[in-house]
Protein backbone atom coordinates (compact mmCIF):
# COMPACT_ATOMS: atom_id res chain seq x y z
CA UNK A 1 0.00 0.00 0.00
CA UNK A 2 1.09 3.52 -0.69
CA UNK A 3 0.53 4.74 3.07
CA UNK A 4 1.30 8.70 1.24
CA UNK A 5 -1.76 8.77 -0.63
CA UNK A 6 -3.89 7.46 1.88
CA UNK A 7 -2.59 9.82 4.44
CA UNK A 8 -2.55 12.49 2.34
CA UNK A 9 -6.33 11.89 1.58
CA UNK A 10 -7.36 11.53 5.31
CA UNK A 11 -5.03 14.51 6.54
CA UNK A 12 -6.79 16.87 4.08
CA UNK A 13 -10.74 15.62 4.50
CA UNK A 14 -9.79 15.44 8.56
CA UNK A 15 -8.24 18.69 7.91
CA UNK A 16 -11.62 20.57 6.18
CA UNK A 17 -13.95 18.87 8.86
CA UNK A 18 -12.34 19.88 11.77
CA UNK A 19 -12.17 23.75 10.38
CA UNK A 20 -15.69 23.17 10.09
CA UNK A 21 -16.38 22.10 13.43
CA UNK A 22 -13.78 24.80 15.32
CA UNK A 23 -16.12 27.45 13.47
CA UNK A 24 -19.15 26.21 15.44
CA UNK A 25 -20.62 24.97 12.43
CA UNK A 26 -22.10 21.22 11.86
CA UNK A 27 -19.62 18.96 9.69
CA UNK A 28 -22.71 17.33 8.30
CA UNK A 29 -23.74 21.18 6.66
CA UNK A 30 -21.15 19.71 4.14
CA UNK A 31 -22.66 16.78 3.15
CA UNK A 32 -25.27 17.78 0.40
CA UNK A 33 -25.99 14.86 -2.17
CA UNK A 34 -27.76 17.83 -4.97
CA UNK A 35 -24.40 19.10 -5.48
CA UNK A 36 -21.94 16.50 -5.31
CA UNK A 37 -24.25 14.26 -8.14
CA UNK A 38 -23.53 17.76 -10.14
CA UNK A 39 -20.04 17.95 -9.68
CA UNK A 40 -19.01 14.67 -9.53
CA UNK A 41 -21.05 13.75 -12.92
CA UNK A 42 -20.73 16.82 -14.68
CA UNK A 43 -17.37 16.69 -14.26
CA UNK A 44 -17.13 13.33 -15.17
CA UNK A 45 -19.25 13.77 -18.45
CA UNK A 46 -16.66 16.83 -19.72
CA UNK A 47 -13.76 14.85 -19.28
CA UNK A 48 -15.81 11.46 -20.90
CA UNK A 49 -16.67 14.21 -23.81
CA UNK A 50 -12.98 14.92 -24.56
CA UNK A 51 -11.37 11.96 -24.43
CA UNK A 52 -11.46 8.56 -26.18
CA UNK A 53 -13.06 5.65 -23.90
CA UNK A 54 -10.08 3.80 -24.17
CA UNK A 55 -8.13 6.28 -22.53
CA UNK A 56 -10.68 7.16 -20.70
CA UNK A 57 -10.74 3.79 -19.36
CA UNK A 58 -7.06 3.66 -18.87
CA UNK A 59 -6.89 6.35 -16.86
CA UNK A 60 -9.62 5.15 -14.72
CA UNK A 61 -7.43 2.27 -14.18
CA UNK A 62 -4.58 3.73 -13.19
CA UNK A 63 -6.36 5.17 -10.01
CA UNK A 64 -5.11 1.91 -8.03
CA UNK A 65 -1.52 2.54 -8.28
CA UNK A 66 -2.09 5.66 -6.41
CA UNK A 67 -2.93 3.91 -3.46
CA UNK A 68 -1.20 0.50 -4.01
CA UNK A 69 2.58 1.33 -4.94
CA UNK A 70 3.93 -0.28 -8.02
CA UNK A 71 6.73 -2.93 -7.48
CA UNK A 72 10.09 -1.08 -7.90
CA UNK A 73 12.22 -4.23 -9.82
CA UNK A 74 15.11 -2.20 -10.82
CA UNK A 75 17.53 -4.00 -8.55
CA UNK A 76 16.95 -7.30 -9.70
CA UNK A 77 16.43 -5.89 -13.10
CA UNK A 78 19.53 -4.47 -13.26
CA UNK A 79 20.87 -7.82 -11.58
CA UNK A 80 19.28 -9.64 -14.49
CA UNK A 81 21.14 -7.17 -17.42
CA UNK A 82 24.25 -7.85 -16.02
CA UNK A 83 23.76 -11.66 -16.15
CA UNK A 84 22.79 -10.91 -19.92
CA UNK A 85 25.82 -9.11 -21.28
CA UNK A 86 28.12 -11.43 -19.49
CA UNK A 87 26.36 -14.47 -20.89
CA UNK A 88 26.02 -12.55 -24.35
CA UNK A 89 29.99 -11.77 -24.14
CA UNK A 90 31.08 -15.07 -23.26
CA UNK A 91 28.47 -17.42 -25.61
CA UNK A 92 26.71 -15.10 -27.85
CA UNK A 93 23.29 -13.34 -28.05
CA UNK A 94 21.25 -16.95 -28.91
CA UNK A 95 22.41 -17.84 -25.53
CA UNK A 96 20.00 -15.85 -23.86
CA UNK A 97 17.05 -17.85 -25.43
CA UNK A 98 16.33 -18.95 -21.60
CA UNK A 99 16.36 -16.25 -20.06
CA UNK A 100 14.14 -14.55 -22.43
CA UNK A 101 11.85 -16.65 -21.99
CA UNK A 102 11.59 -15.95 -18.30
CA UNK A 103 10.42 -12.65 -19.21
CA UNK A 104 7.27 -11.45 -18.81
CA UNK A 105 7.45 -7.23 -20.15
CA UNK A 106 6.25 -7.07 -23.58
CA UNK A 107 8.97 -4.39 -23.52
CA UNK A 108 12.09 -6.14 -22.46
CA UNK A 109 10.89 -9.14 -24.24
CA UNK A 110 10.93 -7.26 -27.85
CA UNK A 111 14.85 -6.00 -26.79
CA UNK A 112 15.74 -9.36 -26.23
CA UNK A 113 14.44 -10.49 -29.36
CA UNK A 114 16.06 -8.16 -31.51
CA UNK A 115 18.92 -8.60 -29.04
CA UNK A 116 19.09 -12.13 -30.22
CA UNK A 117 18.00 -11.81 -34.06
CA UNK A 118 21.21 -9.95 -34.60
CA UNK A 119 20.49 -6.70 -35.11
CA UNK A 120 23.05 -3.57 -34.82
CA UNK A 121 22.76 -1.43 -31.55
CA UNK A 122 21.34 1.76 -33.37
CA UNK A 123 18.85 -0.22 -34.46
CA UNK A 124 17.38 -1.84 -31.65
CA UNK A 125 17.90 1.42 -30.23
CA UNK A 126 16.35 3.73 -32.49
CA UNK A 127 13.41 0.61 -32.66
CA UNK A 128 13.10 0.22 -28.65
CA UNK A 129 12.88 4.18 -28.38
CA UNK A 130 10.01 4.61 -30.63
CA UNK A 131 8.19 1.85 -29.11
CA UNK A 132 8.63 3.44 -25.95
CA UNK A 133 8.08 7.04 -26.92
CA UNK A 134 4.39 5.56 -28.28
CA UNK A 135 3.87 3.99 -25.00
CA UNK A 136 4.34 7.11 -22.83
CA UNK A 137 2.28 9.16 -24.87
CA UNK A 138 -0.69 6.39 -24.52
CA UNK A 139 0.12 6.65 -20.88
CA UNK A 140 0.12 10.72 -20.45
CA UNK A 141 -2.95 10.11 -22.39
CA UNK A 142 -4.58 8.19 -19.97
CA UNK A 143 -2.93 10.61 -16.97
CA UNK A 144 -4.86 13.81 -18.50
CA UNK A 145 -8.08 12.77 -17.75
CA UNK A 146 -7.33 13.35 -14.24
CA UNK A 147 -5.62 17.02 -14.97
CA UNK A 148 -8.77 18.06 -17.23
CA UNK A 149 -10.61 17.05 -13.99
CA UNK A 150 -9.03 18.98 -11.95
CA UNK A 151 -9.78 21.64 -14.52
CA UNK A 152 -13.16 20.95 -14.76
CA UNK A 153 -14.32 20.49 -11.00
CA UNK A 154 -14.24 24.03 -9.87
CA UNK A 155 -16.04 25.64 -12.67
CA UNK A 156 -18.84 23.25 -12.64
CA UNK A 157 -18.91 23.91 -8.71
CA UNK A 158 -19.81 27.42 -9.69
CA UNK A 159 -22.33 26.23 -12.66
CA UNK A 160 -23.90 23.74 -9.39
CA UNK A 161 -23.97 27.23 -6.69
CA UNK A 162 -25.85 28.74 -9.24
CA UNK A 163 -28.45 26.31 -9.69
CA UNK A 164 -28.68 26.19 -6.04
CA UNK A 165 -28.84 30.27 -5.83
CA UNK A 166 -31.45 29.77 -8.44
CA UNK A 167 -33.54 27.86 -6.36
CA UNK A 168 -33.24 29.81 -3.83
CA UNK A 169 -34.87 32.94 -5.72
CA UNK A 170 -37.73 30.75 -5.97
CA UNK A 171 -38.57 30.90 -2.47
CA UNK A 172 -37.87 34.19 -1.66
CA UNK A 173 -41.51 34.13 -0.24
CA UNK A 174 -39.99 32.71 2.70
CA UNK A 175 -37.22 34.12 4.29
CA UNK A 176 -36.45 31.35 7.19
CA UNK A 177 -34.93 29.11 4.00
CA UNK A 178 -33.12 31.63 2.27
CA UNK A 179 -29.74 30.95 4.45
CA UNK A 180 -30.00 27.70 4.52
CA UNK A 181 -30.43 27.69 0.55
CA UNK A 182 -27.18 29.91 -0.12
CA UNK A 183 -25.24 27.90 2.50
CA UNK A 184 -26.19 24.61 0.50
CA UNK A 185 -25.32 26.09 -3.01
CA UNK A 186 -22.27 26.96 -1.87
CA UNK A 187 -21.61 24.08 -0.60
CA UNK A 188 -21.37 23.12 -4.07
CA UNK A 189 -18.37 25.60 -4.88
CA UNK A 190 -16.31 23.79 -1.53
CA UNK A 191 -17.30 20.28 -3.40
CA UNK A 192 -15.75 22.00 -7.35
CA UNK A 193 -12.54 23.01 -5.73
CA UNK A 194 -11.71 20.29 -2.62
CA UNK A 195 -12.37 17.64 -5.39
CA UNK A 196 -9.97 19.72 -7.96
CA UNK A 197 -6.97 20.40 -5.59
CA UNK A 198 -7.21 17.52 -2.94
CA UNK A 199 -7.83 14.58 -5.13
CA UNK A 200 -7.63 14.73 -9.31
CA UNK A 201 -4.29 17.28 -9.07
CA UNK A 202 -2.42 15.42 -7.19
CA UNK A 203 -3.67 12.21 -8.37
CA UNK A 204 -2.24 13.11 -12.03
CA UNK A 205 0.63 14.83 -10.44
CA UNK A 206 1.86 11.25 -8.81
CA UNK A 207 0.77 9.71 -11.93
CA UNK A 208 3.03 11.73 -13.82
CA UNK A 209 5.41 10.75 -11.31
CA UNK A 210 4.97 6.81 -11.90
CA UNK A 211 5.37 7.11 -15.45
CA UNK A 212 8.29 9.37 -15.62
CA UNK A 213 9.95 6.51 -12.96
CA UNK A 214 8.55 3.71 -15.86
CA UNK A 215 9.86 5.52 -18.68
CA UNK A 216 13.29 5.84 -17.07
CA UNK A 217 13.59 2.25 -16.04
CA UNK A 218 13.06 1.04 -19.65
CA UNK A 219 15.83 3.61 -21.30
CA UNK A 220 17.68 1.56 -18.78
CA UNK A 221 17.11 -1.48 -20.71
CA UNK A 222 17.09 0.14 -23.91
CA UNK A 223 20.70 1.51 -23.43
CA UNK A 224 21.96 -1.69 -21.95
CA UNK A 225 20.48 -4.40 -24.95
CA UNK A 226 22.32 -1.53 -26.96
CA UNK A 227 25.81 -2.24 -25.21
CA UNK A 228 25.53 -5.49 -25.33
CA UNK A 229 24.77 -5.61 -29.24
CA UNK A 230 27.34 -3.44 -29.26
CA UNK A 231 29.87 -5.97 -27.49
CA UNK A 232 30.91 -3.74 -24.89
CA UNK A 233 32.52 -4.90 -21.59
CA UNK A 234 30.39 -6.08 -19.14
CA UNK A 235 31.86 -3.64 -16.56
CA UNK A 236 30.59 -0.92 -19.17
CA UNK A 237 27.50 -2.32 -19.02
CA UNK A 238 27.36 -2.69 -15.10
CA UNK A 239 29.00 0.63 -14.68
CA UNK A 240 25.89 2.57 -16.87
CA UNK A 241 22.95 0.70 -14.93
CA UNK A 242 24.45 1.96 -11.70
CA UNK A 243 24.13 5.87 -13.12
CA UNK A 244 20.35 4.77 -13.25
CA UNK A 245 20.19 4.05 -9.82
CA UNK A 246 21.93 7.21 -8.63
Amino acid sequence: MDWSSIAGLLIALLGILAGQAVEGSSIWSLFQLAPFLIVVFGTLGAVLLQSKPETFIDGLRKLRTIFVMPYDDHPELSTRISAWSTIAKKEGALSLETYREQETDPFILKGLQLLMDGFPAETIREICLNDLHEYEIRQRNAIKIWDSAGGYAPTIGILAAVMGLMHVMEKLTDPSLIGAGIAVAFVATIYGVGLANLFFIPVATKLKAHTQAEVRKYEMVIESISRIAAGENTVIVQERLASYQR
